[in-house]
């Protein structure tokens, strides 16, 4: 894979918008546009209505209701036909600075071409910048299919905010259930280096890659390694053959649902129960969670065993697990337990 295109910020935000759910519906967001509009012209009625001394009818000299009706649609639409015309300095001025400002903002409301030219697309860049400040220590889920969705439900169920965690998919409909979600959504293809650039791998807490194809998997983890050589990188595979090769891309975990599906439904014709809590460790609405963290201070010196804020299972020390039969936490260790999900 050839190496990344270092290109200006300006240049990807024009390609790749970052977007969280609105808080208003299709619906409501043209409701309002109406209310806008309604309001505007109530503006103008109101004001022609009061200084209606400062009208003049051409045609029989008389200003009524209907005549300020008629005369304020006119010059909210257009620049008017002469019939009705304004006479005094206080009329002429209210034209000029209150109807003639009204007329251009009814215009840029149902003009939507034009409003979505002028004004989307700078909106979508600012929104872009806004959201890409927030973004520190994030989570990027690339790939929305079965198995980014469940990672991405699973991350929400631990209590991750719902704007800490990016979903990069090149499926507008996928992207759809994602922002529906609240997630953080950026639609393109996860393999190239600009979007995952656009994602600000660079930041990120962490990076899980659920592509459906291992070869295209494998691409997804080239480039964030590439881009960012110490965010801790998870990857979903499909063939077990494949496991030395996305580790030497620069996976930390390798994940093989197959087959640990497999594992699990063979081990359940023999220990149900024993698979069922298995199924509690993994998830996050379980009654026990396994957890991972640093040894704290009370805990050097200690048995593994004898923790008292879980059962500890496993010690890391300097990246290798310590294997004699009672180990003792160290400083630096790291600490794999079982914890109640109650006491956490």
């Amino acid at each position: 894979m050839s190496a990344p295109t270092r290109r200006s910020r300006t240049a990807y935000e024009r390609e790749h918008f970052l977007e969280r759910q609105s808080g208003f519906a299709v619906w409501q967001s043209l409701g309002v546009r109406a209310l806008l509009v309604a309001g505007l012209l109530g503006i103008a009625l109101l004001g022609h209505w009061l200084d209606r001394e400062g009208l003049r009818d051409n045609v029989d000299g008389a200003i009524s209701f209907s005549d300020i009706v008629y005369f304020t649609t006119v010059t909210v639409t257009t620049v008017g036909y002469g019939d009705i015309v304004p006479v005094t300095t206080s009329a002429r001025m209210f034209d000029s600075f209150v109807v003639t400002p009204i007329r251009l903002f009814v215009w840029l409301i149902f003009l939507g071409s034009a409003y979505n030219f002028v004004f989307q697309n700078s909106w979508q860049r600012m929104r872009t910048r806004i959201i890409g400040r927030t973004l520190h220590d994030h989570y990027i889920v690339c790939g929305f299919g079965a198995g980014g969705s469940a990672a991405t439900a699973e991350l929400l169920r631990e209590g991750i905010a719902p704007g800490q965690v990016l979903v990069i998919d090149d499926d507008p409909e996928r992207v759809a259930l994602a922002k529906a979600q609240g997630v953080t959504v950026l639609e393109g293809d996860a393999t190239h280096d600009e979007t995952l650039e656009a994602a600000l791998v660079s930041r990120a807490r962490c990076v899980l890659v659920s592509m459906g194809r291992d070869d295209t998997a494998a691409l997804v983890v080239l480039s964030a390694r590439r881009l960012s050589p110490e965010v801790p990188i998870s990857v979903s595979i499909r063939a077990a053959e494949n496991e030395d090769l996305l580790r030497q891309a620069g996976a930390r975990a390798v994940i093989n649902p197959v087959s640990l599906g497999g594992h699990l439904l063979a081990r359940s014709s023999q220990s149900v129960h024993a698979v069922d809590y298995l199924r509690d460790l993994s998830s996050a609405d379980g009654r026990v969670v396994i957890v991972e963290r640093a040894a704290r201070a009370e805990d050097v010196g200690q048995p593994l065993r004898d923790l008292t804020s879980g059962v500890g299972l496993r010690l890391i020390r300097d990246g290798a697990v310590v294997g004699d039969d009672a180990p003792r936490v160290a400083a630096g260790d790291t600490i794999v337990e079982v914890v109640s999900v109650a006491g956490r």
